[in-house]
């Protein structure tokens, strides 16, 4: 008797971002990283910002077979000039822009609001709120003008639940829920979708590298996060605007 070999059946590879294009600014870091290797390996065409050209061919490499659909342009995502002419060449190029995720930012604390630096709060509005700002205004016009698109911004559980220590950041990341929370008022009927998501300490190697004695499994991965970044761009979140969604992790959300 000839013994039966069982086969796992096949699973098809998604391709539900097949055809549209996505600006993920800051698309070279941790989550930045997970959220265009996601987009490409959904058939999507991504291009990124980032300040490390380093971390560019890293993520080139990663993208294996998918790197003919990623694009990449080294900018600061603060400069209102220069992120409205990587826009204007990404519609000329593609004639359309159906997403923008914006996961630009940056963290300090660990000091008391009276013995900061000055110069940490002016950090930290020009990375999670000015960029943000820049941003939506260079791309807002474009999907209006093709009435659809996804804007889903990272901004922090800090935004809502503001430990000590950390006033500057907590600060800038509140604006910048309120900032998105606005402009889904604005953009409300016109087929443009706006969201935020909201994650708490994230599993990356540099965070480990910080809190070394914290649990990781209670912390969700860049690609879990991804994943529901990639729902609020995906026309199943249709009904889902100017939300902001938790992301902090359960110690399952690996």
């Amino acid at each position: 008797m000839t013994a039966s070999i069982r086969r796992e059946p096949l699973v098809e590879k998604s391709t539900r971002f097949a055809g549209t294009v996505s600006l993920v600014a800051g698309g070279t870091g941790a989550l930045g990283g997970a959220v265009s290797r996601a987009l490409l390996a959904e058939g999507g065409t991504v291009i990124v910002t980032y300040r490390r050209q380093q971390e560019f061919e890293r993520l080139v490499q990663a993208a294996a077979a998918d790197a003919a659909r990623l694009e990449g342009e080294r900018i600061d995502a603060t400069d209102e000039t220069a992120v409205r002419q990587l826009v204007e060449a990404i519609v000329a190029r593609h004639r359309r822009l159906d997403a923008l995720v914006i996961t630009v930012g940056g963290y300090a604390g660990g000091t008391k609001l009276w013995e900061d630096d000055p110069q940490t709060l002016d950090r930290m509005l020009a990375l999670n709120l000015r960029a943000a700002y820049v941003l939506a205004r260079a791309v807002a016009p474009v999907m209006l003008g093709q009435a659809g698109g996804s804007i889903v911004n990272v901004a922090a559980k800090a935004a809502v639940d503001r430990p000590a220590g950390a006033a500057a950041y907590a600060a800038s990341k509140a604006a910048a829920l309120a900032l998105m929370d606005t402009l889904a008022a604005e953009l409300a009927g016109s087929g443009v979708r706006v969201n935020s998501v909201l994650p708490s300490v994230i599993d990356t190697a540099a965070n480990r590298a910080a809190m070394p004695q914290a649990d990781f499994t209670a912390w969700p991965r860049p690609e879990a996060i991804a994943r529901v970044i990639l729902f609020l761009c995906s026309g199943d979140a249709g009904p889902i605007h100017g939300a902001g969604i938790p992301v902090y992790g359960s110690g399952r959300s690996r």
